[in-house]
């Protein structure tokens, strides 16, 4: 069943799984400004009946990052201006409320890394590679990296991808937390496809606190993390759901873990 039309993005739902494919596969996937638009506006109303999203990209590439070839002079709070947009439009793709799957293939690089790493769960192919051209190019990251990117790999291994232009293969992301499954070729969408549907059986309450608590936990003094741990451990426990759920399982009557 399809859902709102865009010009630069599928959006089909199956069952309660939105998947959202970036559709430029002629420039690599590469983000320009009507592209960031459509991922704003899509991710920060996902469709209705949604439980999670699976994001990828048509084509050979996922994403080649910023599209060079639209870059103009901006004067320097414009650029400012430019980055928060896709600072907002990437907190709507991490804390929006639904988990997001992403499945990976070709090029993850620059501006694609940074919405790769605002994503939950990554399903990777042989064929994915990470890179962060920026320094070539004499730019700074502007999409979050510098936060997300250098949360999941470390401040070091960042400057070093900045500074030399090195790309890591997908067998290197992996061991660097860059993807969570790795998979064979042409498997990374039926994987996170696969991936979805056993997130969107979880209690929403529950995936919505982890999406939201976690990154802003980590942000916290412990003795602040562990009070917000308490209260997100009292309003999920308490639901109606929840009872539910433990009931069923108390009475045998859920399903096995990892089943």
């Amino acid at each position: 069943m399809s859902t709102k039309s865009y010009a630069l993005l599928t959006v089909e739902m199956r069952g309660a799984v939105a998947v959202v494919g970036l559709n430029r596969p002629d420039k690599r996937n590469a983000i320009n400004d009507p592209l960031i638009d459509e991922i704003c506006d899509v991710f920060s109303a996902p469709p209705a009946g949604a439980r999670v999203i699976v994001l990828h990209g048509h084509g050979t590439h996922f994403s080649a990052g910023l599209d060079l070839a639209e870059h103009r002079d901006r004067e320097a709070f414009e650029v400012m201006q430019h980055s928060q947009k896709w600072h907002r439009t990437f907190q709507y793709v991490q804390m929006g409320g639904l988990p997001v799957v992403t499945a990976l293939k070709g090029a993850v690089v620059g501006g694609g890394l940074e919405l790769a790493t605002s994503t939950h769960v990554r399903v990777a192919e042989p064929s994915t590679f990470y890179a962060l051209p920026e320094g070539s190019r004499g730019i700074f990251v502007g999409g979050g990296g510098s936060v997300r990117i250098a949360r999941i790999i470390g401040a070091g291994r960042m400057a070093e991808m900045m500074l030399t232009g090195h790309a890591y293969n997908a067998q290197e992301g992996q061991a660097m937390g860059l993807s969570h499954h790795l998979v064979g070729e042409g498997e990374a969408l039926p994987k996170a496809l696969e991936l979805a549907e056993r997130i969107a059986s979880n209690a929403p309450l529950s995936n919505y606190a982890v999406i939201n608590a976690l990154p802003r936990i980590a942000d916290m003094a412990q003795n602040d993390g562990l009070f917000a741990e308490s209260l997100m451990a009292a309003m999920t426990q308490t639901s109606t759901e929840a009872r539910d759920r433990m009931r069923a399982f108390l009475e045998g009557k859920a399903p096995k873990a990892g089943a």
